[in-house]
């Protein structure tokens, strides 16, 4: 492979975009993600991205070790200048199409490169619709990024282990926007974001 399948810059600035114009108003604001409001979304934002851009690296340790429910993510105080760095740094690290091969680790979990990058994607693009919710801003994720975020969630349907992780599906009709069946792949109610 000498060109990545995916480049996930494209999502990362639309990320990046979201959270610039959070207000510190807004930081209390619930999400659709019941556990979470603005400032824990955007504490989990940053955190994923630090995980998946070491996972890319092959740079295996706390950062890629953790799972994601063993706490409630909070932002510090220079989250605003952090978060669009690290989500820089996430975006060139798959650039590197060594990143999509071999075995990597995320969330305490070791899979093959391709597949944390799914995972880095859907997290991406699903996170992101969460935080435009919240915060009451148009939403309009990398096209590439939200198919790839589709097929992952659309495999994903018929596993009985996958309510553990995205809650259960939310029924969209087939002739629907592809975000809005994504997002009721991932246990979304496109209809009632909030």
């Amino acid at each position: 492979m000498t060109v990545p399948p995916l480049d996930l810059g494209p999502q990362t600035r639309v990320i990046a975009l979201l959270a610039e114009g959070v207000t510190d108003e807004q930081l209390g604001h619930a999400t659709p993600c019941p556990e979470y409001a603005v400032h824990h979304l955007l504490g989990h934002l940053l955190g994923l991205a630090a995980a998946f851009r070491d996972a890319a690296r092959k740079d295996l340790g706390a950062t890629t070790d953790t799972p994601p429910t063993d706490s409630v993510p909070d932002i510090g105080p220079g989250w605003r200048e952090e978060l669009p760095k690290v989500l820089d740094e996430l975006a060139e690290a798959w650039r590197d199409p060594a990143a999509w091969t071999g075995m990597t680790r995320a969330g305490g979990v070791d899979l093959p490169g391709e597949i944390a990058a799914a995972v880095a994607v859907d997290e991406l693009v699903v996170h992101g619709w969460d935080l435009a919710m919240a915060i009451g801003r148009p939403y309009e994720p990398d096209p590439a990024a939200l198919q790839a975020t589709y097929a992952f969630l659309e495999a994903s349907a018929d596993d009985p282990t996958r309510d553990a992780i995205f809650g259960p599906i939310v029924p969209v009709p087939q002739d629907a926007p592809l975000l809005d069946r994504a997002v009721g792949l991932s246990g979304r109610n496109p209809g009632r974001p909030v």
